[in-house]
């Protein structure tokens, strides 16, 4: 009988460590899916973005657009400005922590993420910005002046030989 209240500690240790277990994958699994449910941005286009209400317009959102010209305003604490797509307009702050791209300029391609505002205002806290003019392609010069462009003896114009 010496044997019994062993056993019982036995099994009491290996409870307490199949419930500390369960304990702590159950919180990590929570705070995963926590984490990802919050971490999700859904993208829209400006006009889809107008027609959105309740828990739809309190999500975290994705908006691109054009800059408008003008519009970028830098004030103490924010930078505001409006996208263009479409023909639709949708007025943005910039509230982030981070300093906004150099490309960030009139007509640059914009990508905002943050939520709406009841008011209707995009509230971002990232942007991000492209100019397209930096990465148009260079015009290839032997098409755009292909009758000034003189073929070597013996050969056509393909580079052929006749």
């Amino acid at each position: 009988m010496d044997g019994a209240p062993e056993g019982e500690a036995v099994k009491q240790r290996k409870g307490k460590f199949l419930l500390a277990g369960t304990v702590i994958l159950g919180t990590t699994a929570w705070l995963g899916w926590v984490g990802v449910t919050e971490s999700k941005t859904y993208y829209y286009t400006i006009a889809e973005l107008k027609t959105l209400s309740g828990a739809q317009a309190q999500r975290r959102l994705r908006v691109g657009g054009d800059v408008q010209p003008g519009s970028i305003e830098r004030l103490r604490g924010r930078v505001d400005f409006v996208l263009e797509q479409d023909g639709h307009t949708l007025p943005v702050s910039y509230v982030g922590q981070n300093p906004l791209p150099d490309t960030f300029v009139d007509r640059a391609q914009a990508l905002v993420e943050g939520r709406l505002a009841p008011d209707g205002r995009f509230l971002a806290d990232h942007v991000q910005a492209k100019c397209a003019s930096k990465y148009e392609a260079v015009p290839n010069p032997s098409t755009t002046t292909s009758s000034s462009v003189s073929s070597p003896a013996g050969s056509s114009s393909s580079g052929q030989p006749e």
